[in-house]
Formats: structure tokens, C-alpha cells, sequence
């Protein structure tokens, strides 16, 4: 059994978000016009983005299709329910290929859960071992973040859309590139920009473990997210780039969606410590 691709895909994202000067023999007005201006619309635009993640945060779940690319490989896509209302959880189908599932499951989309701090995949049942007549494989999130980055996972919902909309604030570079329709839906177009140094700002709003963090940003050093944000200042769409990396978010609505809860125990099988036991291999 190949241990390395249950931890393929356990930390999807983080996220995130000009002043112009003048000169000459008239600039000194000039200039101050212009930094004025470039100051006001950037408080416009920020007092969009803080309305749309404030309501995202209010709704706590939301119907989302999310696509992740690494630059290398199949794109996997997660299509689901993401809930962040009481603690960081989803219930999504992915393409078992994509996410290189293919030695547990043999139907072409696998399940995958998150919940109360761990990973449950839906497996064909083993013939021996620890999966042995299981449907469901468990890796607690500590196997591949540590304890600390795991309770800052689940505390600060570090992959959850509201978690991105939340780190807009640290943007120092944003625009409105103006109205857009997407997915039939009339959209406003924001672009924010995490530069290198605000990333120690959204690293220290989240958490300190580097390894949950660097998931979460896929070891870049900015981060440029694209916001559509329509109806209600709710997003209809997200896009984050992480130097090769793009996630992609399209939300089909937002709130009164399914609880996410975890499979039975006597279904379960724990792969946690074998993760763990891999992991101190490969290093």
C-alpha cells in the first residue's frame, strides 16, 4: 500500500489580497490629488472585500466546487459541502486518478471527509491489515502538521473559503477590474496581492508551524488571490496563485448545507501512525 498518497491532498490552501506618485513644476498638488484618490479607492475597495468576507464568515458553509492545480499532474477538483461554522470541516468527491487514490478505490470518484481534525477516505475494504473489511480510511491531520499545526488547522480553518476571505485584510496591493459575469452570475472583479512582506503578517495571524503554512501557501512567497464577488457582497468565485500552484473556488450557495459528520468507528480504519511512521522515513 502506497502510504504517500494519503497525504497528497490534506492541506489545500490559505489566502489572501496602488499608490501612484506625480511630479513636475505643478506635482506638489498634483501628487496629493493623486495619492488621495488612490487612497480612497483602495478603502472602497477594501470596505467591498471586508463586507464579502464578513457575510461568508456569517453564513459558516457553503456548496463549493474547488479545483487544485500544482503545476504538475492532473488538477484534482473537490466538489462539496465546506463548513467552518463550528470548527473547520468538508464532505466533498474527487477524482480518484487526480488525487492518486487508485491502490484503495476503485470507482473513479473517492469520498473524502474532514472532521474534528482528521481525514476520512472511502476505500475498498483490504484484505489484511489495517484496512482489512473497512470502508473508511483515518489519517488525523497531526500526522503530517504535528500537533500544533493540526490544532491550528481545525482552529483557524486554514483550507475553508472563509479562511481566505479572511486573509484579505493583510493584502498592501488591491484593484477593482470591474464588472464580470460568471457562471451566468453578475460579478464585481477584485485582485489583491500578499507581497513577500506582508506574508509574515497572514503567517503570524494563523499559526507559527511552518509546515501547516507552507501547505497552506504552497511554500510561496505572495500570493495573488482574484475575488468575483456578487448578490449579498457574497463570492461567486475565488482564485488564489501560489508561484505554480492555482486554487480555484466556484460557490454554488451558500449556508443551510448537510452536517459533516464522521463515518463509524467500526467502519474505520486508522492509518495514522503508519502515516506518521512514513513520514520519519522520508526525512
Amino acid at each position: 500500500m502506497k502510504l504517500r498518497y494519503t497525504a497528497a491532498w490534506v492541506g489545500m490552501t490559505a489566502a489572501a489580497m496602488v499608490v501612484t506618485s506625480a511630479c513636475g513644476s505643478q506635482g506638489t498638488k498634483t501628487a496629493s490629488d493623486a495619492v488621495d484618490k488612490a487612497v480612497g479607492r483602495t478603502g472602497t475597495i477594501m470596505a467591498a472585500l471586508s463586507r464579502a468576507t464578513d457575510r461568508t464568515e456569517q453564513l459558516g458553509s457553503a456548496q463549493v466546487r474547488m479545483t487544485t492545480d500544482t503545476g504538475s499532474g492532473r488538477p484534482v477538483t473537490a466538489d462539496g459541502t465546506y463548513s467552518w461554522g463550528h470548527g473547520y470541516a468538508f464532505d466533498v468527491e474527487m477524482d480518484t486518478a487526480a488525487a492518486q487514490m487508485q491502490t484503495l478505490q476503485d470507482s473513479p470518484t473517492t469520498r473524502m471527509l474532514f472532521v474534528d481534525g482528521a481525514y476520512y477516505y472511502d476505500v475498498d475494504p483490504q484484505p489484511s491489515g489495517p484496512l482489512a473489511g473497512k470502508e473508511w480510511m483515518k489519517v488525523d491531520s497531526s500526522a503530517v502538521f504535528g500537533k500544533s499545526g493540526a490544532d491550528a488547522l481545525s482552529s483557524a480553518g486554514g483550507g475553508s473559503p472563509s479562511a481566505s476571505m479572511k486573509s484579505l485584510k493583510y493584502a498592501s496591493d488591491v484593484d477593482d477590474l470591474g464588472e464580470e459575469k460568471v457562471d451566468g452570475r453578475s460579478t464585481t472583479h477584485y485582485r489583491a496581492v500578499i507581497d513577500q512582506n506582508d506574508m509574515g503578517r497572514l503567517k503570524k495571524a494563523y499559526t507559527d508551524e511552518d509546515t501547516l503554512f507552507d501547505s497552506m501557501t504552497g511554500g510561496s512567497d505572495s500570493i495573488t488571490m482574484d475575488v468575483w464577488v456578487g448578490a449579498e457582497d457574497l463570492p461567486v468565485r475565488i482564485t488564489q496563485n501560489f508561484g505554480v500552484m492555482k486554487v480555484t473556488m466556484d460557490f454554488e450557495k451558500f449556508g443551510a448545507t448537510k452536517d459533516v459528520t464522521a463515518p463509524p468507528a467500526a467502519q474505520t480504519g486508522d492509518l495514522t501512525d503508519a502515516v506518521k511512521a512514513a513520514g520519519s522515513q522520508a526525512g
